[in-house]
């Protein structure tokens, strides 16, 4: 089957090669995305490299049922929003394809979570159900098998006392963290942490204005006492995950793959460096649809990939993501 091919993906042509399968995979078993497909005039036969593939709108998992072969969804991730917002539904057949995906990522970007000592800091995604970002904390502080590792929600005195004292006993820590929340944090209290990363997940939530992402981390890293803050680009949407670990660089996992397309015509991609819509593949989706055309925006220059903000005209689900 094609997603036992996913992860072990070693090179360029082999992820062109899949994305091809898995793009005539969803065309003859997803409905929604073959008649998507079908309106742009695209079909396998003429579709004959990734930047051929037709990318689905993500406000289309708002309206529709976006599966593959109508499979039984193991477990149904949603989006945040505010009160009276539609949100967004991933339909997800097999959990063990997320999990190996976010976990495999990890691994690949940090070492085994073995290594750490998770600290979640999610508030708001821990008052609601159905986040994807808590199934995949959740599972590192169980993979962890350390006992101080754990959520938080309010208890930031308790927080600040647990991390400082890990830190200062040389333990590797991993602080993951809404923005907002970890603002509340270094406003109760300042660190000069040696041995901790902090990573934010992006998003207010109409808790906080919106800031840029560099002043974000500036604030950030000197409250935390960091050289530099990490983040996540990860969404409801997606069963992977980009990782930056400064600066807003960001890498992707082997079966992940960011292109940037022209803002004025959705069909077209732009130039290296300059920039444009965020059309992600991700070929972990292999049950839903594997191509989707985001609603951020961002810039590949050689290698380094920058995600910079959302298209003025969307809405702010507070998901890993600050408007520019």
């Amino acid at each position: 089957m094609l997603k036992n091919k996913i992860f072990n993906i070693s090179s360029s042509e082999e992820f062109e090669k899949l994305s091809l399968e898995v793009y005539n995979y969803q065309y003859q078993h997803n409905p929604v995305y073959q008649k998507f497909s079908k309106l742009l005039k695209k079909t396998p036969e003429n579709v004959s490299n990734i930047r051929e593939i037709p990318f689905l709108p993500i406000e289309f998992f708002k309206k529709e049922k976006i599966v593959t072969e109508d499979q039984k969804a193991a477990i149904t991730f949603t989006s945040s929003g505010t009160t009276g917002t539609v949100t967004s539904k991933h339909h997800v057949a097999d959990l063990r394809i997320y999990e190996e995906s976010f976990l495999k990522a990890f691994e690949a970007f940090y070492g085994s979570p073995e290594d750490y000592t998770f600290l979640a800091l999610l508030p708001s995604y821990l008052e609601r159900t159905g986040s994807s970002l808590i199934y995949m904390a959740d599972a590192l502080i169980k993979k962890s098998k350390k006992p101080d590792s754990g959520f938080y929600l309010d208890n930031l005195k308790e927080l600040s006392g647990k991390l400082r004292k890990l830190d200062e006993a040389g333990n590797k820590v991993f602080l993951i963290g809404v923005s907002f929340a970890l603002l509340d944090l270094i406003e109760k209290e300042t660190f000069e942490l040696q041995h901790t990363i902090v990573m934010e997940t992006g998003g207010m939530k109409g808790r906080r204005k919106e800031m840029i992402r560099k002043e974000l981390h500036q604030i950030l890293s000197s409250g935390f006492g960091v050289p530099m803050i990490h983040s996540e680009y990860g969404m409801t949407e997606l069963l992977s995950q980009a990782y930056s670990s400064g600066n807003g660089i960001f890498e992707t996992p082997r079966w992940m793959h960011i292109l940037i397309r022209d803002p004025e015509d959705a069909l077209s991609y732009v130039q290296d460096g300059k920039t444009g819509g965020i059309n992600v593949i991700d070929l972990a989706n292999a049950n839903s649809c594997s191509f989707i055309a985001t609603q951020d925006l961002g810039k590949i220059s050689g290698s380094q990939i920058e995600i910079m903000g959302r298209f003025d005209n969307s809405d702010i689900r507070g998901c890993n993501l600050l408007v520019l």
